[in-house]
């Protein structure tokens, strides 16, 4: 044990947590596949783990001990936002945003300040901490925030669009970065409303070190949730925009969508090609001899349905098919022999297709319940 120093629960909470979070770092550093979204998620959590250094050293009495340490230019909070913008515009692109480096300028601008001031006489800094710290503050947290909310609804809009040319590509569509970047995204918007709440009120009426523990702790399990998560799916391929986008045919104002829709519906269900469970609108389209065009116009114009929706609603329909004959199979073999990859996937397109869940539409239809 230093002298000075106290290792109390809060260092301990926020030691554990850095430390995880920096070791899922480095080995996103590491990894081969979707190498510019996982080194931009690595530098965000390296990033969210200094934010915590200073809390998680100055519980233990760091500064007390070694005040020389003030200004240590580990706390950038105004990276948060656009790393995090950064890694969601590299996983659905496969590309950084172009000038990456403006959106990280004001970052840049506060690591270069904190550093500067690091760099002073202690006495000098004193004095300048002193004098500079309150407005600091308010400048940094109020950047921060609004840093969060444009930045999150911007990821917002790219999710979308990502999720709207997956669904009219892939039948599975759930696999990919949708629903993780969805709620990482959530996560994000969790944490803005709980950062700007400790930073007004500790404007108004100043917290503390201790009365902050709370937000700080907000900060670690936020990072904590992205490093798992992200470690998770960091191998995972995921298609990227450029992949899916469908050529539009030329126009035929005379063809009966609606009827071609479901003609080829009628052909895909008499072959049993929904059962493929990595199908995709141009492996279909070979099939039946057309261009995904076609295809993409018959479903969306003809049957108001995007790609997914149209062999997940067939999928469904062979395994109602299958309960109404009385099937006693696990509802779950029965959804992976139609196709489908995971029970949730499952459950969600039943839901939409018939208005129930499976094992409700299996005792309703006779068979026996599980």
């Amino acid at each position: 044990m230093v002298e000075g120093l106290t290792f109390g629960w809060r260092t301990a909470i926020l030691v554990v947590a850095v430390a995880q979070i920096v070791a899922i770092a480095i080995g996103l550093l590491r990894t081969a596949q979707n190498r510019v979204a996982n080194r931009l998620l690595a530098v965000l959590l390296f990033v969210l783990a200094g934010i915590v250094t200073p809390w998680m050293i100055g519980f233990a009495g760091f500064y007390d001990r070694w005040r020389w340490l003030t200004f240590v230019p580990v706390s950038i909070t105004l990276a948060v936002a656009p790393l995090l913008y950064g890694y969601v515009h590299a996983l659905v692109t496969g590309a950084e945003p172009p000038r990456m480096r403006w959106h990280l300028a004001p970052a840049t601008a506060q690591l270069l300040f904190l550093a500067a001031s690091f760099c002073l006489p202690l006495e000098t800094k004193d004095a300048w901490s002193d004098r500079i710290s309150p407005g600091y503050d308010r400048i940094v947290g109020a950047g921060t925030i609004l840093g969060l909310l444009a930045y999150g609804l911007a990821d917002r809009r790219m999710l979308r669009a990502y999720r709207t040319a997956l669904a009219g590509q892939r039948s599975d569509d759930h696999r990919f970065a949708g629903r993780w970047l969805g709620r990482a995204i959530a996560a994000t918007l969790v944490l803005l409303p709980v950062w700007a709440g400790y930073t007004v009120w500790d404007g108004v009426a100043p917290l503390g070190y201790t009365g902050l523990m709370g937000l700080y702790v907000a900060i670690a399990a936020f990072a904590l949730y992205l490093a798992v998560e992200g470690w998770r799916h960091a191998a995972l391929p995921f298609p990227t925009l450029d992949t899916l986008s469908v050529a539009d045919p030329p126009p035929e104002p005379t063809r009966d969508w609606r009827a071609q829709g479901e003609a080829w519906a009628a052909t895909v269900r008499a072959a049993g090609w929904q059962s493929d469970d990595a199908l995709t609108i141009a492996g279909l389209a070979r099939l039946l001899g057309t261009n995904t065009g076609y295809l993409s116009r018959a479903l969306n114009e003809g049957l108001g349905m995007n790609f997914s929706t149209f062999v997940n609603r067939l999928r469904c329909e062979s395994v109602a098919a299958a309960l109404r004959d009385g099937a006693k199979g696990d509802l779950l073999d029965l959804a992976l022999e139609a196709g489908f990859s995971s029970k949730a996937s499952f459950n969600r397109a039943f839901r939409d297709a018939f208005g129930v869940a499976p094992s409700a539409y299996r005792r309703q239809h006779g068979a026996k319940a599980e």
